[in-house]
């Protein structure tokens, strides 16, 4: 992939990243008896990133729809919220993928960087509230997040095996990290 494909490459996941998540917050929350839960579809670009793009490059995606779709319908709470939730799903879906490489689906990935989300806003809420008794809704919440990881995650391991475009990049991604990786071992 050329720097200009890379870029408009990473431009496109941006701008539907924060199209799907501005299209969620502008949906009712689906779950009344867990205030707060969503499905998190924006998510599923950043997922379709990190499969496709190096690090650095993903990381754009990630920080471009945060900033974006706060800019165009946040505030500077729901940023906090959005920013902790987002960095921890990020990092524990790269650990995942790293450490579990062949043993780990996309869909188990998705699913632990929605938990792990969950917990991210979470932390911040209480530290907000200072007190740690908001993490007693943790429990209500990973069970959305997991729930929520794992479609995500059936809805990108669709799209990366159907769309062309998707697949090759994922298959050049796949042997960059492969190259990368034989490389560090001789």
């Amino acid at each position: 992939m050329t720097k200009t494909q890379r870029m408009i490459y990473i431009s496109l996941l941006s701008a539907q990243a924060v199209i799907l998540g501005l299209v969620e917050n502008s949906i009712p929350f689906p779950f009344a008896f867990a205030p707060g839960a969503k499905l998190g579809v924006a998510n599923l670009i950043v997922i379709i990133a990190i499969y496709t793009l190096p690090l650095k490059d993903s990381f754009k995606v990630l920080m471009m729809r945060l900033l974006m779709t706060t800019l165009l319908g946040g505030t500077l709470s729901t940023f906090m919220y959005s920013f902790m939730g987002a960095l921890l799903s990020y990092l524990s879906m790269l650990l995942v993928k790293t450490l579990g490489c062949s043993q780990v689906s996309v869909i188990g990935v998705s699913a632990t960087g929605g938990m792990l989300h969950n917990l991210g806003q979470l932390l911040v809420a209480s530290f907000i509230a200072q007190t740690w008794t908001v993490l007693m809704y943790l429990p209500v919440l990973s069970f959305f997040g997991i729930l929520s990881g794992m479609a995500i995650g059936i809805a990108a391991n669709y799209l990366m095996e159907h769309v062309h475009t998707v697949r090759r990049f994922r298959v050049e991604q796949e042997q960059a990290d492969q190259a990368k990786h034989s490389s560090r071992l001789s």
